[in-house]
């Protein structure tokens, strides 16, 4: 039996009262896990099954296939944002987002560690948090763009030019990418409300372009709405 602690992705209900669980863990990375009689009546821990809930989970050795399975999981850290209809909006979303891109992860602590900050500047009520925490990521995983001249990012090569190549990189938004990559702390960058839509739709056009087989979170019409 080993312990890892990890952020909870998602989770699916399996059968009556099990789940699959889908972290991403400090020693591991992304790991998936079985976990048995969650939903059954006596089990009060189920509502510590929250999206980006930060879980010590203590995990049985495999024992020939399958995946492995948690013998027992305690709380390290509650979010306290899910009272906050527009943090626990940008909770799910993020969660979303993470449970696709870094499904083929391993052990990274600078994308732990970084979604640990993510959290805390929410906490603190930074509503554009999950904005510059999309392009940290970027800049985490080696594919961010590269500053260069140009007033307008490229988003299919990630260089900057001086001619727009792409109708949502205007000067206004690639100006944006541009001071949040120059920073050394991206979350002191300020995004005006009416630009933010605009500034979320040009971060997944470039995840599209530098991320394989990435596809448009579900929740993505949910925080939009959250946030008009």
């Amino acid at each position: 039996m080993n312990s890892q602690n990890g952020f909870l992705l998602s989770f699916i209900k399996y059968g009556e009262n099990d789940a699959v669980l889908h972290c991403f863990t400090e020693e591991e990375g992304f790991q998936t896990y079985f976990l048995k009689g969650i939903y059954s009546k006596k089990n009060k821990k189920k509502a510590l099954l929250q999206p980006l809930n930060k879980l010590n989970f203590s995990v049985n050795p495999i024992k020939g296939g399958g995946i492995p399975s948690v013998s027992k999981f305690e709380l390290i850290r509650n979010n306290d944002v899910y009272t906050d209809i527009k943090a626990n909006t940008v909770i799910f979303f993020i969660s979303d987002f993470l449970n696709q891109v870094l499904k083929y992860e391993n052990k990274n602590l600078s994308i732990f560690f970084g979604i640990e900050r993510f959290i805390e500047e929410l906490m603190d009520k930074n509503y554009q948090s999950h904005l510059l925490f999309l392009l940290t990521l970027l800049k985490i995983q080696g594919v961010a763009p590269l500053i260069s001249e140009g007033k307008f990012l490229d988003p299919e090569t990630g260089t900057f030019s001086i001619e727009m190549t792409h109708q949502l990189f205007n000067e206004e938004i690639s100006f944006i990418w541009r001071s949040a990559l120059s920073t050394d702390n991206m979350y002191t960058i300020r995004i005006h409300s009416a630009v933010r839509k605009d500034f979320l739709d040009s971060l997944l056009v470039y995840y599209h372009y530098h991320i394989t087989d990435f596809r448009i979170p579900t929740s993505l019409e949910v925080i939009q709405q959250i946030f008009e």
